[in-house]
Formats: C-alpha cells, sequence, structure tokens
C-alpha cells in the first residue's frame, strides 16, 4: 500500500468547483490586491477563530517581519527565538536589524523551553518569538509570567497551530502578536502564498495595519515607513472556501493522531507529548527514534512517506554562523533535529491507510 507524506490534490479536487466559481468571481470584479475577498476572509477568520482582528498578507513570513517593525525592535537589540523551527520565525528579527538569540526546547514537545528563555535573558532583550511547533501550544503561562517580569514584546508564530487552542484558549491571544502562514501544506492552506496578522492589542493591530500598506493612511500620504505586505485577492476567494471546513479537517487530524497514539507501541518509536494544557491540531505528527534514518528507509520500503522536518536546527545554519554558536549549544533542539520523523497527516487519509502506517512503524526492529 501506498501512503504519501502529504497529497493536496485530494483536498482540491473536491473543492474544484466552489473554487473556480470564487476565481471568476474574483477576476470578473478586478480585486487583485486586498479588496472585499480579502477582507471577508479577514473578518471570517477572525470570527471562526475567535480573534479581534485579522490583517491578511501575502506570506506566512510576511506577519513575522511586520510584527518585528510593530514592536520597534532595532539594531543593538535582542529577540529571543528558539532554535528548532522554520527559518522564517527568527527572518523578522533580522529583517529590522535586531539579534536573534536562541534559547532551547523542551524535549518532550519541542517547544520553547521557558526556563531557558529566562536564562537567555539580557539587559537588551527586548522581545520573543514563541513557536506553537508542529500545531502544539508552547506553555504560555510560564513564559507570558517571564515576559511581563522583563518587560518583553512577544510575537506568537501561530504559522502550524491555526485553531490551537492553550488551556481553553486560541493560540495567538497571549502575546502581543500572532502570526500565521497559509502556505499550500499548512491545515489551513491557500492555493500560492498567504499569512495573517493579529494582535489583541489595538495600537499594535493599528500599527501592524499602516506598515501593510506603504505605511498610508490616506492614498498617497504616507504617515509611516512601511512596506507591501497586502494579500492578493484571489488568495483571499479561496481561503473563504477553504476556511469553512477547517474545523472538520482539525478534528480528521486529531483521530489519525488519535489513531497513531493508540496503535504504534512506545517501544518501537517515542511519540509526541501531548500534554493536557494543549489542544493541537497536528500540522505534523512528529515521532522520534535513536535510528531515525533507518526507521525512514524501512517506512519508505514499506510505501510509507515520512519527511525530516527541520535536520539542522537555526544556530547551526550558515546564514547564522556570524553569531557564533557550536554544535552543543542546544542539546535538546540538536538531538531533535537527528532523531526526529514526520509520518503522513493530512485529513484525506484512509483508516486503511493510517493502519498501514502503524503496523509499519511497529515492524521496524
Amino acid at each position: 500500500m501506498k501512503v504519501p507524506f502529504l497529497d493536496l490534490a485530494l483536498q482540491h479536487r473536491a473543492l474544484r468547483g466552489e473554487a473556480m466559481a470564487a476565481l471568476a468571481a474574483t477576476y470578473d470584479a478586478h480585486r487583485f490586491c486586498l479588496g472585499k475577498d480579502v477582507e471577508d476572509f479577514e473578518g471570517n477568520f477572525a470570527s471562526a477563530l475567535g480573534y479581534p482582528n485579522a490583517l491578511g498578507m501575502n506570506s506566512g513570513t510576511s506577519p513575522l517581519h511586520v510584527a518585528c517593525m510593530a514592536a520597534g525592535f532595532r539594531p543593538g537589540d535582542e529577540v529571543i527565538v528558539p532554535p528548532f523551527t522554520f527559518i522564517a520565525s527568527a527572518w523578522g528579527v533580522n529583517y529590522v536589524g535586531a539579534t536573534p538569540v536562541f534559547a532551547d526546547i523542551e524535549e518532550d514537545t519541542f517547544n520553547l523551553d521557558p526556563a531557558a528563555l529566562e536564562k537567555a535573558i539580557t539587559p537588551r532583550t527586548k522581545g520573543v518569538v514563541v513557536v506553537h511547533l508542529f500545531g502544539l501550544p508552547a506553555r504560555m503561562d510560564e513564559i507570558m509570567a517571564i515576559a511581563r517580569r522583563h518587560g518583553l514584546f512577544v510575537i506568537e508564530d501561530c504559522a502550524q497551530a491555526v485553531g490551537a487552542r492553550y488551556r481553553g484558549t486560541p493560540v495567538g491571544l497571549f502575546g502581543d502578536a500572532a502570526t500565521f502562514s497559509f502556505y499550500p501544506t499548512k491545515n489551513l492552506g491557500a492555493c500560492g502564498e498567504g499569512g495573517a496578522f493579529v494582535s489583541r492589542r489595538p495600537d499594535v493591530a493599528a500599527q501592524a495595519r499602516l506598515i501593510r500598506v506603504h505605511g498610508m493612511e490616506r492614498r498617497y500620504h504616507h504617515r509611516i515607513v512601511g512596506g507591501n505586505f497586502r494579500m492578493d485577492g484571489f488568495q483571499g476567494a479561496l481561503l473563504n472556501v477553504k476556511l469553512p471546513h477547517l474545523l472538520s479537517w482539525t478534528a480528521r487530524r486529531r483521530a489519525i493522531a488519535r489513531s497513531y497514539r493508540e496503535g504504534i507501541r512506545p517501544e518501537c518509536a517515542a511519540l509526541p507529548e501531548a500534554p493536557a494544557y494543549g489542544e493541537s491540531v497536528y500540522h505534523q505528527f512528529t515521532l522520534t527514534h535513536p535510528r531515525r534514518d533507518a526507521l525512514r528507509e524501512h517506512l519508505t520500503a514499506r510505501g510509507v512517506g515520512t519527511d525530516l522536518i527541520y535536520p539542522v536546527p537555526l544556530h547551526l545554519q550558515p546564514c547564522f554562523a556570524n553569531l557564533g554558536y557550536a554544535r552543543g549549544s542546544f542539546p535538546a533542539a540538536e538531538k531533535a533535529a537527528l532523531t526526529c520523523l514526520s509520518l503522513p497527516m493530512f485529513p484525506e487519509l484512509t483508516d486503511e491507510q493510517v493502519a498501514h502506517v502503524v503496523d509499519s512503524v511497529n515492524s521496524f526492529r
């Protein structure tokens, strides 16, 4: 049996008629940059997920950049970032001239370790980027308590965690700004690039709205230095088609994760943590194994697709060599990079395919 790691065609085939009609309406109305489709999506997204506002943007990286601009980070400032994440989590810090400072993760959740966060703070620390990795919320109570004590601006990177909740509250409502990605492989994926910015703080949301469109309050009147971070109308139209399905897609992801947890024997692989405080949306189901590469070869031979997500932690990436980190600086992140393996996880997986993945993992020796 073949089990692909991801198959977007199944989702897009089912929505094709509705998607084509939405695109045609956008095309005929010439709503290409922002406009009604994006505004509708912003309102629908905020309402569906419990946010006070949402700003559609042109990628998942853009709201991270905007958040760092809105925070006022500048050269000489330090912003703490976990080293086990997609590199865009740190890019916004670089884009404004600040310095990313890494703090290790928890081995069992892959998320930022609050104790490591506190140890990394210096007099130059102005903020922290908290990543809810693979769809599991980070420990926001502890992180926010540390941030409040030190006056830090908190950016929640929710790129993989749309719909996730921490102790019943949607991720993104704890910090000063929250960012989302609608890259096609995400739980809510556009048909191209897309992202969103959310803030519980009206002043930060207003600043981000200005930054998004060249710092303009009125056309050709630029109050601040901004950028071009606008979502295009076609992506807004497509996301409006997909958004109503997010709840059922998330439920299916959780059902698949439950089957993996109940079926994969603990002696065959270490399963991802499922702490009571967090409701994961399982963007990925990532297990660990000391012989990860051999397990991957075994699964490939059995027709099961897998992926190595973040095999090189950020502090060991060539682009950050100037920061002076060495191998061994962040043991938990480095261990994760060497042992993590992500299994197929998308709503269209059949029960038979899930059972085959379970059997394949359990048959590894």
